[in-house]
């Protein structure tokens, strides 16, 4: 600051001693003076009174100076609110990045999963089928080859080829099961007492009258009966007979055997893979 300019805005010139009140007769004690309340409009005149105290050269001077300074500063505020930005654009795209490839991973776990699903059911469904082929392959070879499961044997008075009720009894109970089955035949021989033609003929009928009833009662297909009249054909005896000679029988006798093969056994395997497929 200049120096004529010092003498003039001096401190002794500005300030002023302050003032003070008479003090009363009758109170020798002074009151103690308030402090002033500092308003709005004193905060302004005491700004008015220094920047007045400043001088318009000076002023100049200090703006002229501190520019570059502030210049300066507002380059460095755009730039940090411009790195700024751009370091929360960054992370946004990562974050978008990391999910995407989160969600990616999580997709190719998935596919594995059903692809070892799927490879698993394949290894069961091929299981199934070789397991069913051997079972048809050895239904094939055993197709042909019957093996009996229930006899039945139906006597008749001489003479006589009509069916009583004790008979009609045991066919009932023997050829019941039978309805909706596979893989079966049904044995007639037929036994008579006499000679020659004649027995022949008297043990056909009698095996006659029972494939008739069997037929027609119990809707056993006609394919699936063999009939044989046996005459006076010895009947066969077992060692545990204790007999050592075939026994002739006397009047009528009707045996019928049931014979069956492993065509049920392959039924059963066709239907429990479809099954197994229902419940999946």
């Amino acid at each position: 600051m200049p120096e004529r300019w010092r003498s003039q805005f001096s401190p002794r010139t500005l300030r002023q001693p302050p003032r003070l009140s008479p003090r009363p007769l009758h109170n020798p004690q002074p009151r103690p003076t308030p402090p002033p309340v500092k308003t709005h409009c004193s905060r302004k005149l005491a700004k008015d009174s220094g920047d007045a105290l400043i001088p318009s050269p000076a002023k100049k001077y200090v703006a002229r100076q501190t520019q570059p300074i502030r210049d300066r500063i507002n380059e460095l505020d755009e730039l940090t609110a411009s790195n700024t930005k751009a370091i929360k654009d960054t992370d946004a795209r990562a974050q978008q990045g990391i999910q995407l490839a989160s969600a990616k991973a999580s997709e190719a776990d998935q596919h594995a999963i059903d692809a070892g699903n799927k490879a698993t059911a394949a290894q069961q469904t091929a299981q199934q089928a070789h397991t069913r082929l051997n079972t048809v392959e050895q239904v094939v070879t055993n197709i042909d080859q019957y093996q009996p499961t229930t006899q039945t044997e139906i006597l008749f008075k001489s003479g006589q080829t009509v069916l009583s009720q004790n008979a009609k009894t045991a066919l009932d109970e023997m050829a019941t099961p039978l309805k909706n089955q596979r893989g079966y035949v049904v044995e007639v021989q037929g036994f008579s007492s006499g000679h020659g033609q004649v027995a022949i003929s008297n043990s056909q009928k009698m095996a006659e009258s029972v494939v008739r009833y069997l037929v027609l009662n119990h809707d056993i297909p006609v394919y699936r009966i063999y009939l044989v009249g046996m005459g006076n054909a010895p009947v066969p005896t077992t060692a545990a007979a204790g007999e050592a000679k075939p026994k002739r029988i006397t009047g009528g006798r009707v045996e019928i055997s049931l014979l069956k093969n492993n065509l049920e056994q392959l039924a059963s395997t066709d239907t429990t893979p479809a099954s197994t497929d229902q419940q999946k």
